[in-house]
């Protein structure tokens, strides 16, 4: 299993050997370094704590592994860009972009009131949320409220190039979030 942490930077175009457009988004991953090694006999599972960023702002991530997988690192040790390789499949988590407060249009996709028939300013207005003998709103009814900053995990994505000069490693497609959004890659 392969991992490690970075920030997304912004999205390019990559032009590929045979001349065809690919959109990247470019990911900026230097070397995180293993702060902890969690094993089944000692705690009760198997997984790898990552150091990344400065002291003063160092985030700290776990990666669980799978009993198959062997841990052939140790404490201390720096994990870098250059473990992957283009054409790799990978797992990219984020967090989404935050848009605040919205209502039910832009939220669900609702399509709002005609108007006519004589509503003259209800044009984005949900439309009836209850009725019949229920005297409550029922839960889950699509309504406006806080809508982005969710954790969203991408499967399948590929890796374009790898820049190990750089710490930049191009993905293909996009990935959640703004830019400077800590970024998550797994590869299995």
């Amino acid at each position: 299993m392969k991992f490690i942490l970075g920030t997304k930077e912004n999205m390019a175009e990559y032009f590929s050997e045979d001349g065809a457009v690919v959109p990247v988004t470019i990911v900026s991953a230097p070397p995180v370094t293993i702060k902890r090694i969690f094993t089944q006999e000692k705690d009760g599972y198997d997984s790898v704590q990552v150091k990344f960023g400065k002291e003063k702002k160092e985030k700290l991530k776990e990666f669980r592994l799978k009993p198959a997988d062997k841990v052939d690192m140790k404490e201390g040790d720096a994990i870098d860009v250059s473990s992957f390789a283009p054409g790799d499949k990978i797992t990219v988590s984020s967090v989404s972009k935050g848009k605040g407060f919205q209502g039910v249009v832009k939220r669900h996709g609702f399509a709002g009131g005609p108007r006519t028939h004589g509503q003259k300013h209800s044009e984005r207005e949900p439309g009836s949320i209850g009725g019949g003998l229920r005297t409550h709103v029922p839960k889950g009814m699509r309504m406006a409220g806080r809508m982005g900053s969710d954790r969203i995990t991408q499967k399948n994505l590929q890796v374009v190039l790898v820049d190990k000069e750089n710490n930049l490693m191009l993905v293909k497609g996009a990935v959640a979030g703004r830019r400077g959004t800590l970024v998550e890659v797994v590869a299995r």
